[in-house]
């Protein structure tokens, strides 16, 4: 396992989803600054990482990453609107993310921050799978253009200013502490909650659509790895392999020992993404990063 010891390091958005499982890997030795407005994050999420002493909180947007008076080694920009449905309610958001990068790559420049931010899967819409980081996205949605302009921006702090920055495009994540995102959790942690309770996830078309789903302690690994990198790149975050909702449900059924049958509604969002599959080959040769989690695993370590 790769570690990082002895920083000053910021995780925005550290008390969400995945930045706070990040968090709680990193403050075992270095002392961390976490930034969240908690709009789909909790504090609750950090009581584990606390227990260290060496974990700050406080509830501020990335934007305001200059005006914290801590200067880092590293910055892990994960506090960026995480959903499609966000973008679709207000566009305007778009412009928010590509603000906070720009900030976030300020700081990194004046400060001599590498940095390591969340990019999304979600750049391959439309393009035919395997996903390899080379492709040239198409224009799909506002969550899309948001990452892309990140992605952008940060190949031109490299260029211009020679801030190293890794680009993480998360393929389907799901794990520990997605409580407070709530309907906009990943849908295998959607279904476990509702299949639980005895209840029938629902399904958006047929079900056959298919998804890389890749567990969060394996993302944190590639988020660690990535934390090196020299000028900019751009790393798939996936397990390279996928499967289709209907198979997702039968493995949490054969987990929870039931027999739900989902719920089939029509298809309501244009432009859905209906496969994504991470050629992982980039990531496996430059990063070291395999994900090691396959999905029966991981749901088994949800429902246990």
């Amino acid at each position: 396992m790769v570690k990082i010891t002895g920083k000053n390091i910021i995780v925005t958005g550290g008390a969400g989803f995945i930045g706070s499982n990040l968090v709680e890997r990193l403050c075992r030795e270095n002392k961390v600054l976490v930034l969240d407005t908690l709009m789909t994050g909790s504090e609750e999420n950090l009581a584990e990482a606390r227990k260290s002493g060496n974990v700050t909180f406080k509830k501020d947007d990335s934007k305001n990453i200059g005006r914290q008076g801590f200067k880092a080694d590293l910055v892990f920009h994960l506090g960026m609107y995480s959903a499609s449905p966000m973008y679709r309610e207000n566009p305007a958001r778009v412009a928010e993310v590509i603000e906070g990068m720009i900030n976030v790559l300020e700081y990194a420049r004046k400060n001599s921050s590498q940095v390591v931010f969340a990019s999304t899967s979600s750049i391959y819409n439309g393009i035919a799978p395997p996903h390899r980081e080379d492709i040239v996205p198409k224009v799909t949605d506002y969550y899309t253009e948001g990452r892309v302009g990140a992605e952008r921006m940060a190949e031109l702090y490299a260029k211009l200013y020679k801030v190293n920055t890794a680009a993480m495009r998360f393929f389907s994540v799901y794990g520990y502490h997605e409580e407070a995102k709530k309907g906009y959790a990943n849908l295998v942690t959607q279904f476990i909650w509702a299949m639980k309770k005895g209840e029938q996830p629902v399904i958006y078309g047929d079900g056959k659509q298919r998804r890389d789903f890749v567990f969060v302690s394996d993302v944190v690994d590639a988020l660690v790895k990535a934390s090196e990198i020299k000028g900019f790149d751009v790393f798939n975050v996936g397990t390279g392999k996928n499967y289709s909702l209907n198979e997702m449900v039968e493995k949490v059924n054969k987990a929870l020992g039931k027999e739900i049958t989902p719920k089939y509604v029509k298809m309501p969002v244009p432009n859905y993404v209906m496969e994504t599959l991470a050629d992982t080959k980039k990531a496996e040769r430059e990063l070291g990063f395999k994900a090691g989690i396959s999905l029966d695993e991981g749901i088994g370590k949800l429902v246990s």
